[in-house]
């Protein structure tokens, strides 16, 4: 936890870790709060008839009879159990069951596609999934003789063939339920990384995780939380974003947390979301804070009560900063993790630590450094690559049944990110880009971040990406592939002219020498752009 101060220096210097020999997630984020206040309100949910409020209570209820579904099946402690789900209720519930057994939980995004599913679900070995009706209609095109680890599946929607009905076999069960004890370093929850660069790796998490989270939630919502504080993410819950930057750590504080599933990023749909159930505090991704620049002044049209508005997982831009506080009121605070090692930098405008452009700095309990390819801190102003010291108690465990891609994480104490980067005097860190995204044209190293943001400021773009594309002249040139607003078409001219808006504020070596029109991005399931995508269509 987080103690309050009145400045940066003196947060730092106050902060240690209290990291316990037995935790267990599923008692932290639920059992605990039932005990002492069981009607607090725990999950919000949007439905179309209305708000639905789920208290602590309720949520101990469920997950005990779940976890007694479980057990009678034959799942087990140290099995992998999917979750195949929107964010729900069930979602929930199935986490906080899972990690009571002892179980380790595999959150997988529902809009993955069949490929996407069959590998992780195969690579992991898992025992069990928990789904839908979509989620079954998928396992079905996959065929259960490509999944032999796959021994029991359940359904919220009810039982169809060799498939459980979730509601019914829950409502057989008792209330009452001991958790295991856990160790703070025994295996509870795996997520594979968004694999942008190449196949996914499963990031074997401890039930620490969760305690290792909180300063970094509580660093950028500015000493969450405070009175009447109630939290909401579009993020997928599959994705560390989604449910170790607000869902879990949120309980775990006893902070009511707001879910909806979309199907698609709605930003007029999510304004009001916010204005209707009393959203104080947000994480939105980048890519969808940019899609709500779309929305002219929404404080005008909705009644936005927010306090903080948090972002991560790519860097935001200093356009996308600056509309932040015209359209909000607010600065947005910035974070930066990976799936590996989350929150390990962020700001908070609370205590002056804000700068567009910046990711932050180190949050409360975190040693992080911009290293060079030998181990060595880079100087001030130096590129190089972003590392955390460990032990760490937000650190992955390992990489799942990848003992030598584990060893190569790390340069002796330090776990390397593959995210370049440059850290001012101030110990401002600015992100530059993966080191894969980096492009090199004429001896030029250049960061798409820059490329991106500048493209923002032009009125034609949406949204845009830039990549290398291989040249014989000068290595690489600098391609951009665009999403046009509303009201403008392609055409040859415009091209032309956004080119020559880049140009202008960047420099001759980092304007897009080439230019494609596309209907939209592809997109991880945590809303960054697959430049590797991208890279191979030029």
């Amino acid at each position: 936890m987080l103690p309050q101060a009145a400045d940066y220096k003196t947060l730092i210097a106050g902060f240690s870790w209290h990291i316990p020999d037995r935790f267990n997630i599923g008692t932290a984020v639920c059992d605990a709060w039932a005990a002492v206040d069981p009607q607090r309100p725990a999950l919000v949910e949007w439905t179309r008839d209305g708000l639905v409020i789920h208290t602590y209570e309720e949520l101990r209820r469920a997950s005990n009879r779940l976890a007694w579904v479980f057990l009678r099946r034959g799942v087990r402690a140290g099995d992998r159990v999917a979750l195949l789900l929107p964010q729900s209720p069930e979602t929930l519930i199935a986490h906080i069951a899972i990690y009571k057994i002892g179980a380790i939980a595999l959150p997988l995004a529902a809009l993955f596609g069949v490929d996407a599913l069959e590998y992780r679900l195969t690579d992991s070995r898992c025992a069990a999934i928990v789904t839908d009706a979509k989620g079954v209609a998928k396992l079905r095109t996959i065929g259960t003789e490509a999944l032999p680890d796959l021994r029991l599946i359940w359904s919220v929607d009810g039982a169809d063939g060799s498939v459980r009905g979730l509601r019914a076999d829950m409502a057989a069960e008792s209330e009452a339920f001991t958790p295991v004890e856990t160790g703070a370093d025994e295996p509870a929850l795996m997520i594979y990384t968004s694999g942008t660069t190449g196949q996914a790796k499963g990031a074997l998490h401890g039930h620490r995780v969760l305690l290792g989270h909180v300063p970094g939630v509580q660093f950028p919502h500015e000493f969450f939380p405070q009175t009447g504080d109630r939290i909401w993410t579009p993020a997928d819950w599959a994705w560390a974003g989604g449910l170790l930057n607000v869902l879990l750590p949120s309980l775990y504080l006893g902070v009511a947390v707001v879910c909806r599933k979309f199907e698609r990023f709605d930003p007029e749909a999510a304004l009001a979301l916010i204005d209707e159930a009393g959203i104080r505090n947000a994480f939105i991704p980048p890519t969808a804070l940019r899609m709500l620049r779309a929305i002219p002044e929404p404080r005008k049209t909705f009644k936005l009560d927010l306090r903080t508005l948090a972002s991560g997982g790519e860097s935001l831009g200093a356009e996308v900063y600056e509309w932040g506080r015209a359209a909000f009121g607010l600065t947005i605070n910035e974070f930066y993790g990976q799936t590996e090692c989350n929150l390990v930098l962020a700001s908070c405008a609370a205590l002056g630590v804000s700068r567009a452009g910046a990711i932050g700095k180190a949050v409360p309990g975190h040693q992080v450094a911009v290293l060079r390819d030998d181990g060595t801190v880079c100087e001030p102003g130096e590129m190089g690559q972003v590392a955390i010291a460990r032990p760490n108690p937000v650190m992955f465990l390992e990489y799942w049944d990848r003992p030598a891609a584990t060893a190569d994480k790390f340069i002796g104490d330090w776990m390397t990110t593959g995210d370049l980067a440059r850290q001012d005097e101030d110990g401002y860190v600015f992100f530059v880009g993966r080191d894969d995204d980096i492009i090199t044209s004429s001896g030029y190293r250049i960061g798409p971040g820059e490329i991106e943001d500048c493209l923002l400021r032009h009125p034609a773009v949406s949204i845009g990406a830039a990549i290398g594309k291989p040249d014989a002249l000068r290595t690489e040139i600098v391609k951009a592939f665009i999403v046009l607003k509303a009201g403008y078409e392609p055409s040859v001219a415009l091209a032309d002219d956004i080119r020559d808006f880049v140009r202008a504020r960047l420099s001759a070596h980092e304007y897009p020498r080439e230019i494609a029109f596309v209907g939209d991005l592809p997109l991880t399931t945590s809303g960054k752009v697959i430049r590797r995508l991208l890279r191979d269509q030029a």
